[in-house]
């Protein structure tokens, strides 16, 4: 089934990652609002080279510190995010990024070395602005039917709040929000005065413009394509479709001034955008299922496998996503696996942005370079990721333990979970959490720093210990987190037999993790030559062995740890392909 182009044979739709991984799933400052992110823009103007058309950190911090009243640590969360998703970097260049500012030795020295960066202001103020997808909004509720406050939402005392439904995963609301507000996000790009500033409309008489370069922000946050058949999609940057000679006429723009009529590109961008069609509802909808094995099924057919467990499905867009676009569109979809263990490292996983959602008791081994992960409302699974190039984002989870190295995690209510970090950013604490515990990452497979330098990870820089804590329900004398206990602390092993030259964990463990480590195996040295010099007999020898399986194997019950290596055959076997 087709969709009707539109009458300018022009679908536009709204980018995913900027709002899944970019809006920070919390309410925003109560500064953070229209008309502030509009004075951000006229300052920024106003302090020549080091504001527009880059925007320096130095001039973004005294903004976001001195005028907005945003700590320093969340002025560098946005702008470092921010740089992040607008600015196209080599691996190498992102990794001696990281390195250059980890290597600082005083915080004098990082502010200096911060400064050194700079980045485009129009798409940075579109991502202050989108970072409104979380405001909480009473006329939004009444609309909507819903009774304020409700059970969604936790109220402070300063007004600010944490929604706890997930728009992350929502790409609908990505779309309302944007059809909601772009007249205000044209308004915040556009090169009438100020001092007009006003509701812009397709039926006002505002006759300001737009620039290419104000065009070229957008294409940020919304992109789309001239599609000359179905099967064959060009994806194209929305200041290219823009100014394309059969669509001039329709977008508002003119040769002579380079500039586009500010109401007559409302209209034509209006009209054209739809639901993006590589967003996870399409993918589940039209993607491509997965077939990968389920620990526990055997060669059994999965028709075979007991009522009692419910099978998971797995989906991917793989197929139809445009090889040269892949990053932000590429999704694998887990959803409702139970009681199972995936192990995968294939060309289908490789800079995928992975969602896990509602899985229960459940082991998730993902052993390939990703983009990025979502893990929401899963309980008792543990989830193994490979090198992640950009966000991971835990949300509404129980009893979950998640090892990865990434560039950046972001945690919102979840509770008694662990996590074991290799990241080159503060993990992000929003609201929600309770109980929650952080480690040094405790695992490695064969071909993680080969991963890891595909994707511009360093393990010289670890900031796991160091969580940066946004939102109103934190306070120090009932934190959400703590660190684990050296005594609690174990190396993770990958139980698959993979070739490649990483043979230990990159960058080693810090000081007191190694030294638990040595002294358990010290431990289990101590045992073997104690048994060993017993001195028993061979009947003796075979009775203690049996005793020692009998409790072992009721240890493993007890655990749960029996089912996972029961499980773990089958995707060994298959353990490489797509």
């Amino acid at each position: 089934m087709t969709r009707k182009m539109s009458r300018t044979g022009v679908d536009l739709w709204v980018k995913a990652e900027p709002f899944s991984y970019g809006a920070l799933p919390v309410a925003p400052h109560p500064r953070l609002n229209f008309s502030n992110i509009k004075k951000i823009l006229i300052y920024a103007k106003s302090k020549g080279s080091a504001g527009f058309p880059k925007l320096s950190y130095s001039v973004w911090k005294h903004i976001a510190c001195h005028k907005m009243q945003l700590t320093e640590d969340l002025a560098w969360v946005y702008f470092e995010t921010c740089y992040f998703l607008t600015t196209d970097m080599l691996a190498i260049e992102r990794a001696e990024r990281v390195k250059s500012i980890g290597d600082c030795k005083t915080p004098e020295e990082g502010v200096l070395q911060r400064a050194k960066y700079s980045i485009d202001t129009l798409k940075f103020v579109l991502y202050l602005y989108i970072q409104l997808l979380y405001k909480v909004s009473l006329r939004a509720s009444l609309l909507a039917g819903d009774e304020w406050p409700t059970q969604t939402m936790s109220l402070d005392l300063d007004g600010r709040s944490t929604p706890r439904s997930s728009k992350s995963l929502d790409d609908h609301s990505h779309l309302v929000f944007i059809q909601s507000n772009i007249a205000e996000i044209i308004e915040l790009l556009s090169e009438q005065d100020a001092s007009k500033s006003g509701s812009i409309s397709e039926n006002s008489t505002v006759h300001g413009s737009l620039s290419l370069s104000a065009v070229e922000a957008l294409s940020f946050i919304i992109t789309g394509c001239i599609e000359k058949s179905v099967e064959k999609k060009t994806i194209m940057p929305l200041q290219d479709i823009a100014v394309l000679q059969s669509i001039q006429y329709y977008s508002g723009y003119s040769k002579a001034t380079k500039t586009f009529s500010l109401r007559q590109f409302l209209i034509w961008l209006k009209d054209n955008l739809i639901m993006n069609p590589y967003s996870v509802s399409a993918c589940i909808a039209l993607g491509t299922r997965l077939s990968w094995p389920f620990g526990g099924e055997g060669e059994r057919d999965a028709t075979t496998v007991s009522t009692s467990t419910k099978r998971g499905k797995i989906a991917t867009n793989a197929q139809i996503v445009p090889k040269e676009h892949v990053t932000g569109n590429k999704l694998i979809i887990m959803s409702q696996v139970s009681k199972q263990t995936i192990a995968r490292s294939s060309g289908t996983l490789e800079r995928s942005t992975i969602k896990i959602h509602r899985s229960h008791f459940s082991y998730i081994y993902l052993l390939s370079p990703l983009r990025s992960v979502t893990v929401e409302k899963c309980r008792n699974t543990t989830v193994v990721l490979g090198a992640i190039e950009a966000f991971v984002h835990i949300s509404n989870c129980e009893g979950v333990t998640v090892i990865c190295p990434c560039r950046s995690i972001m945690i919102s209510g979840c509770t008694q979970c662990t996590f074991y970090l290799l990241t080159s950013n503060r993990p992000l604490l929003l609201s929600g959490n309770k109980k929650l515990m952080l480690a040094p990452y405790n695992t490695y497979y064969s071909h993680l720093e080969e991963h890891m330098s595909y994707a511009g990870l360093t393990a010289s820089v670890n900031l796991w210990d160091n969580p940066l804590c946004i939102g109103p329900d934190h306070s120090d004398e009932t934190p959400a987190w703590e660190l684990l206990p050296p005594a609690d602390f174990g190396i993770s092993v990958i139980p698959f037999q993979m070739d490649g030259p990483t043979k230990s964990i990159p960058g080693g463990l810090p000081g007191r993790y190694h030294r638990a480590v040595v002294q358990r195996q010290k431990q289990v040295d101590s045992w073997q030559r104690t048994v060993k010099e017993a001195g028993l007999n061979r009947e003796q020898r075979r009775e203690f062995q049996a005793l020692v399986e009998s409790r072992f194997h009721m240890w493993l019950a007890e655990t749960g740890h029996k089912r996972e290596l029961d499980s773990l055959a089958v995707p060994q076997q298959h353990h490489g392909q797509s």
